[in-house]
């Protein structure tokens, strides 16, 4: 063969070698770049980006949502208000048995170092701010020992709240009401979490399409203006060297109770106030779609609501 057929060989084969190389290379690249465009968004039934053009490229800013599961409870934590989105609990009668020398006074509250500083409250936040360090999943839910206990106390699970006919009195005697259902069904359910609702203009409260407004001891309840209507939002935001942990208007918990594969639910949402002990726990009761409107939240989803009987008409709803 002469070196100028030889040549042409070698050319030829480079060729068809360099078209079967491309071939099987270029499928993986764009496989890995669709999986990476995929991985940042969820279809809602829009064309998607043309391959290389991936915004999240150099990362999600967020947000992030920071699930924070400890022995007794679960929080959802939420960074720009330095405060939980809800605090999750199963009670059992079993459960909350105390341990042997297990003390709150022996608990310290500590900042929470498994969240970025820049994005977790910090003790000085709530030094003479007014407003207590209030659980949302309670001490005396986790009293099965003190390392249990301890781990309540970390600020990521607490939140502003007015003290004195609040966080000391009420708030604490519906917290001793969830414990109690535990006597009557075989599982308790508690999501517990913070509210920043809008007001109108004569004060009044606005939850999801419903009015709210405590008057003494009952809770005025109304449909919310059906007419365009201006709202406002006004809370306040307590820190050290700046504004830092926001303070709800108000708090809830909704509760799931099972027996004998009966299920009763009950959604509450109380103001962040003084409240007096004589007020019924049912004053504060509202429908649980109001509840998720204003929240963005969505509770027990694997369950049909249709298998959901009132707590409310099932047990005496006081303090």
């Amino acid at each position: 063969m002469s070196r100028q057929r030889l040549n042409f060989s070698l050319v030829l084969g480079g060729f068809f070698f360099g078209i079967l190389l491309t071939y099987t290379m270029v499928p993986s690249f764009v496989n890995h770049e669709s999986q990476h465009a995929a991985k940042h968004q969820t279809n809602h039934g829009f064309s998607k980006r043309a391959v290389g053009q991936d915004i999240l490229k150099f990362g999600n800013p967020g947000p992030v949502n920071d699930l924070l599961e400890r022995t007794e409870y679960t929080i959802s934590y939420n960074r720009r208000d330095r405060i939980a989105y809800w605090a999750g609990e199963h009670l059992t009668a079993a459960n909350l048995v105390k341990g042997s020398g297990v003390d709150r006074d022996n608990s310290d509250f500590k900042e929470d170092t498994s969240l970025p500083s820049i994005f977790r409250s910090h003790l000085a936040d709530y030094k003479g701010s007014g407003y207590d360090r209030g659980h949302q999943a309670p001490a005396g839910d986790a009293g099965a020992t003190q390392a249990q206990m301890d781990e309540t106390f970390l600020l990521s699970n607490m939140a502003p709240q007015v003290g004195v006919g609040f966080n000391r009195e009420y708030w604490a005697y519906f917290e001793a009401f969830c414990r109690d259902l535990t006597q009557n069904f075989t599982d308790v359910y508690v999501f517990t979490g913070p509210l920043l609702l809008p007001q109108t203009s004569d004060g009044a409260s606005v939850l999801g399409d419903t009015s709210i407004k405590l008057d003494g001891t009952k809770v005025t309840k109304a449909a919310a203006p059906s007419a365009q209507t201006s709202y406002s939002m006004n809370y306040k935001v307590i820190g050290s060297g700046g504004a830092n942990v926001a303070v709800p208007t108000h708090f809830f918990k909704v509760l799931l109770t099972v027996k004998g594969g009966k299920y009763t639910s009950g959604a509450f949402v109380l103001p962040n106030q003084a409240i007096k002990k004589s007020t019924a726990l049912s004053e504060f009761q509202v429908d649980l779609s109001s509840l998720q409107k204003a929240s963005g939240l969505q509770f027990f989803t694997d369950l049909s609501s249709t298998n959901l009987a009132d707590l409310c008409a099932t047990v005496k709803c006081v303090v």
